[in-house]
């Protein structure tokens, strides 16, 4: 295989092994496939493709992996951890560059979620020896209840292009805390961010087979002989709401443990006595980061028609002052990942526009390479069912004026999905009244951005089940095992 970029670059020195790993060992695939740079359409690396006898060999190192894993002491698995965690913040530049050539997002979105995913390796890294169970007596009180915590078994971890480094840390870290085999399939368009990831799990000395890494561009010829093997114990999944179903349905036949976190229409809810500029600000982040291509973006603006005319004029403003760009400049907006997805934007403004949308700000796209998208931003008199369960995933922003605090909620929660959502208010009662009937997994109460290692992050109805990171991120790796203790109480 040929393991050179076909670009002569200056990023060739950070750039990872581009074949699999399994069963410890790093090895060639049948074919290969190009990484491309969404920033100017070129090739940056070739990788190693995967089909049904890798994935097959992956599995088979994670199963005869498993046993001994689990019954590693949770300090050793912490200890490997926090070694992982020293060499990964050795390498950030390494990171950090190569996330924003295969991704588009800017250097300082790439380094922002370096440092995050560092964060959630070192807090499941501490978690791995603080796994409880809890020892009672029986409610007849004649015998003894003792509840563990087991680990699930050799695990699918599917991993998204958006957040390529953030996504595979946060599965994988709370895979292997627990004491579960890991196989990362990562996305396409990013697979070399999960390789330097392993590398860095290789060079920390994990054992062979609890990490094995496939890239493919044929998922479902990889994803879906895997969940029907009952050596399969758990598939984590992050993307689109209809590709999670599938994979549910492919996984129920050996009743597979599944978490899902998938589509988003987040609202973002400025209320008649929200700080203006605050909010403006969040919103610009919250929107725009990764070019709008993320799942708790800010879908829907919602704005109190007493201050949505100060919010929309501040907000613009900034919406214009937005520098698009590589990622590697200094610029605030990236590319779309591809050019279908950069395509498909002609089309969902025009259903916007049709559906009586104000087109205030950019809607075009950019001339010259790459695939790039101006920040746009659309108003709405009232609400639109055009927004409902239609979730943008680019840098189009929506602002609806809304009557009312009330009629603000009833147009939040009017979607199929409930992932994140953001609510703007100077009154503490408020912020908790909304953060309670909203009907979305997570509140961000004067804030765009909430993601945290000891919060747990997913959604509701559509939007996926399961929590990752917290203290239950670990708990979505194990099984409860109960075991009922006669005791002979008797002292001689």
């Amino acid at each position: 295989m040929n393991t050179q970029s076909p670009l002569s670059t200056d990023h060739e020195a950070l750039m990872p092994d581009r074949r699999l790993y399994i069963g410890g060992q790093w090895v060639e695939g049948p074919s290969e496939f190009q990484v491309m740079n969404p920033a100017n359409g070129r090739p940056v690396a070739t990788v190693s493709h995967a089909t049904l006898a890798e994935a097959l060999a992956a599995l088979d190192a994670a199963a005869a992996a498993q046993p001994g894993w689990a019954k590693l002491a949770p300090r050793a698995r912490a200890n490997l951890m926090h070694k992982a965690y020293r060499l990964m913040m050795e390498r950030e530049e390494a990171f950090t560059k190569i996330m924003t050539l295969e991704s588009g997002k800017p250097l300082t979105e790439s380094r922002a979620e370096f440092l995050l995913s560092a964060d959630f390796l070192l807090w499941f890294a501490e978690q791995s020896a603080h796994i409880h169970g809890s020892y009672s007596d029986s409610s007849s009180g004649d015998f003894r209840v003792v509840v563990k915590h087991q680990p699930i078994g050799p695990c699918l971890l599917i991993t998204p292009w958006n957040f390529p480094l953030l996504m595979i840390v946060r599965k994988a870290g709370a895979a292997l805390a627990a004491g579960c085999t890991t196989i990362t399939k990562t996305a396409q368009e990013t697979p070399l961010t999960g390789a330097l990831f392993v590398e860095v799990l290789h060079d920390a000395g994990f054992p062979a087979g609890v990490v094995n890494l496939l890239h493919t561009t044929k998922s479902s010829g990889v994803s879906e002989p895997l969940l029907k093997d009952k050596r399969l114990r758990k598939v984590s999944f992050t993307g689109s709401t209809g590709v999670g179903g599938l994979l549910m349905e492919q996984g129920a036949r050996n009743i597979l443990n599944a978490s899902m976190e998938l589509g988003g229409d987040g609202p973002f809810i400025v209320l008649d006595d929200a700080d203006i500029d605050l909010a403006a600000e969040q919103a610009i982040i919250c929107k725009f980061r990764n070019a709008g291509q993320a799942c708790v973006a800010a879908n829907r603006i919602i704005v109190d028609r007493r201050v949505e005319a100060a919010f929309t004029e501040k907000f613009v403003a900034k919406v214009k002052a937005l520098k698009v760009g590589d990622g590697m400049g200094a610029v605030d907006v990236g590319p779309m990942i591809s050019a279908k997805q950069r395509d498909r934007l002609g089309e969902t403004l025009k259903q916007l526009t049709d559906a009586g949308g104000q087109l205030l700000a950019g809607g075009k796209p950019v001339a010259g390479e790459g695939y790039f998208f101006e920040p746009t931003v659309v108003r709405f008199e009232g609400r639109n069912e055009v927004m409902c369960s239609n979730e943008l995933f680019a840098p189009i922003a929506a602002i609806f004026s809304i009557d009312g605090p009330e009629a603000a909620l009833a147009f939040a929660n009017e979607s199929d999905f409930g992932l994140a959502s953001y609510v703007f208010t100077r009154d503490l009662s408020r912020a908790l009244t909304f953060g309670e009937r909203l009907e979305f997994g997570m509140v961000g109460i004067n804030r765009g951005i909430m993601a945290d290692p000891k919060a747990p992050f997913g959604g509701t109805k559509a939007s996926g089940i399961g929590r990752e990171a917290g203290q239950e991120g670990i708990y979505e790796f194990m099984e409860q095992k109960y075991m009922a203790v006669t005791v002979n109480e008797a002292l001689s």
